[in-house]
């Protein structure tokens, strides 16, 4: 475990917010009864939370099959399938014909702990499927194995979806039932990022894309929590390499959101004073309450 007292997801997620949790952690409310995640992503956010009931949804259905399989099985049955598949595969720094090998294995029978073992071999250890929901991550070349650093973190990650309330969903964003959402519940959405450029957003791996269809039924689902009550935070970007998102900054203005700017260690940032590098990423937290 980190100093900082977070676990940290098994998965080199795109976009995960591991880096800068305690700043998100510090912004939500302590007391929540049930708390949504819409875009669970690497889960570092949903895993670390302290609520009674914590929903976890992504519409990557193979993320959450993995998930699902870190909460049924015993760490001992898990970590022994990675090795043994290690060893079956004679997965390395080089060896990428065993690598393919197995990718061929997991692409015909999708075991979810058979993507986790390609995920640690593979190029910068991402999550990649093409439109035919096969996962198509080139080999990492002696960049990615199965260390021990990245067994640790499983195992707390483990012990943490075992003890703790946490059901898992594979819905699209607007299609998870939010309807039984309490006064006393939280949702927290880190949707793709409208104005960056990612594999997850572009529409062509199978799944759903992002764009501003997308971004606008998201802003309506907040909408409807707010108009009952219900309190959410919205992790987004305003400003991206000279883009603005003029869609969000409308939606804020508008609403009269709060607006809470996170410190990131992006190349350049710097929100204590005034943006002048088009190169800047500035990222914030917004929510319909004010942080106290």
């Amino acid at each position: 475990m980190e100093n900082s007292g977070f676990i940290k997801s098994p998965l080199n997620y795109i976009g995960g917010k591991y880096k800068i949790l305690n700043q998100i952690i510090s912004l939500l409310p302590k007391n929540i009864n049930y708390f949504v995640d819409l875009f669970t992503g690497g889960g570092n956010v949903g895993i670390n939370i302290k609520a009674k009931n914590i929903i976890l949804n992504d519409n990557l259905i193979y993320l959450i099959d993995f998930y699902r399989s870190l909460q049924i099985n015993s760490k001992q049955f898990i970590l022994r399938h990675i090795y043994n598949r290690i060893r079956e595969f004679d997965l390395s720094l080089t060896n990428e014909d065993g690598y393919k090998s197995l990718r061929v294995l997991y692409n015909s029978k999708k075991n979810p702990l058979d993507l986790f073992v390609l995920i640690a071999y593979s190029f910068n250890h991402q999550i990649r499927f093409n439109n035919s929901h096969e996962f198509n991550n080139p080999f990492g070349k002696e960049r990615s194995c199965f260390n021990a650093n990245m067994e640790k973190n499983l195992s707390f990650f483990i012990d943490k979806i075992q003890n703790n309330n946490i059901e898992f969903y594979s819905e699209d964003f607007n299609e998870l039932d939010l309807s039984f959402l309490e006064k006393s519940d939280f949702v927290y959405c880190d949707p793709p990022y409208l104005i960056t450029n990612g594999t997850y957003n572009d529409g062509k791996r199978g799944f759903t894309g992002w764009s501003e269809k997308e971004e606008l039924i998201l802003l309506q689902i907040l909408d409807n929590l707010n108009q009952k009550g219900i309190r959410f935070a919205l992790s987004n970007v305003l400003e991206h390499k000279g883009k603005e998102n003029i869609l969000l900054i409308n939606w804020l203005k508008k609403n009269e959101y709060f607006l809470n700017n996170i410190s990131s260690n992006y190349k350049n940032s710097n929100y204590q004073t005034k943006i002048k590098n088009n190169q800047l990423t500035k990222e914030v937290l917004i929510t319909n309450y004010e942080v106290n």
